[in-house]
C-alpha cells in the first residue's frame, strides 16, 4: 500500500514551483529555508520520486515534478473556495475579522468607526493589517478591505464610499523663502516614488516635472505631507492631509483626474457572513458621513 502523502508536504512543493525558488518559497511561508528543504525531502521519499534536480543554478522540476505540479494545479484554488464556502455559512456574530486599510485611512478616518464596532459587537476579534497594498483576500490574507482604487480587483465586491481628492500644497514659509510672485518654474518638488507609480499625481509629476527639480522622494503618503509641511519643496497631497494642517496651502484646486475612490470590499463568499456583513455595513455608513471625502 502506498504511504499517504502529508498535505503540508504538498504545500511546500507547490509554493516552490509558484515562487521559484526554495528561498523565495519560504519566504511565502515565513519558514526558514532549512524546513522547505525538509519538506521537499519528505515528499520526495514518500512520492519514491525525485521531484526536482538539485542545479548550480537552483531547483529544476524533473519530469516526475512537472507531473505533479501538473496534477495538483489549482487545488490550493479549490482548498480556498471551500474554507470560504464553509466560513460564508456563518450566520453569527462570533469569530474574528481581519481588516486591511492603508496607515492614512486607518488612523484618520477608521478607528472611531472600530471603537463604535466594538462596542456595539464585544464578542467580536479585530485584526487590522495597516498596508498599501491590496492582499488577497481570496487567499484571506484580510476579509474586509478598504481601498483607495478606480479599479478594484473583479474578484471582490462592495460598496463606494466616495472618492478623496488631491491637491497642489506648500507651507506659508516655503513659499516665502522663494521671494515675492514665485512662478512654478521656481519650485522645488516633493513627490512619490515608484512604490506609487500607478498613482495619477506621480505620473503629473513623471510627464510635468524635470528630474532637477525633485528635492525628494518618499513611499509613504503621510511622511510625503511632513516633507511639504517642512518646507522641503512643494507636492501634491491627499486633500484630508493638506487640510488638517493649518501651515500649508492650496495652491491648485484638485484635478478630476487625480480623483480617487474609496471603496468596502471583501472577497463575494464572505459577504453574507454576519460578523462580516456587519463590519462592511457599519464602515460603509461611516465613511459615507465623513466630509473629507467628496460623495457627490
Amino acid at each position: 500500500m502506498a504511504k499517504p502523502i502529508h498535505w503540508d508536504d504538498l504545500q511546500y512543493f507547490l509554493a516552490v514551483c509558484e515562487h521559484g525558488s526554495l528561498g523565495a518559497a519560504a519566504r511565502a511561508l515565513g519558514v526558514n529555508h532549512s524546513t522547505v528543504l525538509r519538506r521537499i525531502g519528505s515528499l520526495e521519499a514518500t512520492l519514491g520520486v525525485r521531484l526536482f534536480d538539485r542545479l548550480p543554478a537552483g531547483y529544476t522540476l524533473t519530469a516526475q515534478g512537472h507531473a505533479l505540479a501538473s496534477e495538483m494545479s489549482g487545488v490550493p484554488e479549490q482548498v480556498d473556495a471551500a474554507q470560504r464556502r464553509v466560513v460564508g455559512g456563518d450566520l453569527e456574530l462570533k469569530g474574528s475579522i481581519r481588516l486591511t486599510a492603508p496607515d492614512v485611512v486607518m488612523q484618520s478616518m477608521l478607528l472611531p468607526a472600530l471603537a463604535r464596532f466594538r462596542r456595539m459587537h464585544p464578542q467580536l476579534e479585530l485584526e487590522l493589517v495597516v498596508n498599501s497594498s491590496l492582499l488577497n483576500l481570496t487567499r484571506r490574507e484580510a476579509d474586509v478591505a478598504v481601498r483607495g482604487s478606480n479599479e478594484p480587483p473583479p474578484t471582490l465586491v462592495g460598496r463606494r464610499v466616495g472618492k478623496v481628492r488631491v491637491g497642489l500644497y506648500a507651507s506659508r514659509d516655503y513659499l516665502d523663502s522663494l521671494g515675492p510672485s514665485p512662478s512654478e518654474a521656481d519650485y522645488q518638488w516633493v513627490c512619490l516614488d515608484e512604490t506609487y507609480a500607478h498613482m495619477a499625481s506621480a505620473k503629473w509629476v513623471r510627464e510635468h516635472v524635470p528630474p532637477e527639480r525633485i528635492a525628494l522622494k518618499v513611499n509613504h503618503l503621510p511622511t510625503l505631507a511632513d516633507a511639504v509641511a517642512a518646507g522641503l519643496g512643494v507636492g501634491w497631497l491627499l486633500c484630508p492631509l493638506g487640510e488638517t494642517r493649518k501651515d500649508l496651502v492650496c495652491l491648485r484646486e484638485p484635478l478630476p483626474e487625480m480623483d480617487t475612490q474609496v471603496w468596502v470590499l471583501t472577497h463575494r463568499d464572505l459577504r453574507r457572513v454576519a460578523r462580516i456583513r456587519a463590519l462592511t455595513d457599519l464602515l460603509y455608513e461611516h465613511l459615507s458621513q465623513d466630509p473629507r471625502l467628496v460623495h457627490a
